[in-house]
């Protein structure tokens, strides 16, 4: 949950810094997220089992390719994993492609 709450602050979520096993925060636009360690799912559903493959992706718009490339910098200083490092695709972004702690697809991008 720690990595994960770093990650994510790195994003600009302001996730408490607690890493009880269930974490909030609502971001700007009224979007709630929650993140849950496996311990807590454990405990209402015994039965859970990881997924293989993923599930889900995220990707986060940034104000200007510079701060894509500003975030991707700091991603690789703490640590994190990066799929693809910043390119400019076709379709008129600056793009990256990272990995949160969990393995989640998790995509940077800015208006070129």
């Amino acid at each position: 949950m720690a990595a994960s709450i770093r990650f994510y602050g790195l994003l600009g979520l302001d996730f408490p810094d607690t890493a009880e096993g269930h974490i909030e925060t609502t971001l700007p636009n009224g979007i709630h997220i929650m993140l849950d360690a496996e311990e807590v799912v454990r405990s209402f559903r015994p039965d859970w089992q990881r997924v293989t493959g993923n599930q889900l992706a995220l990707a986060f718009e940034c104000d200007s390719p510079a701060a894509v490339d500003e975030l991707y910098a700091q991603v690789v200083a703490a640590g994190f994993a990066v799929e693809k490092p910043p390119w400019d695709a076709v379709w008129g972004q600056r793009y990256v492609q990272l990995r949160d702690p969990n393995g989640v697809p998790v995509d940077l991008y800015a208006r070129l």
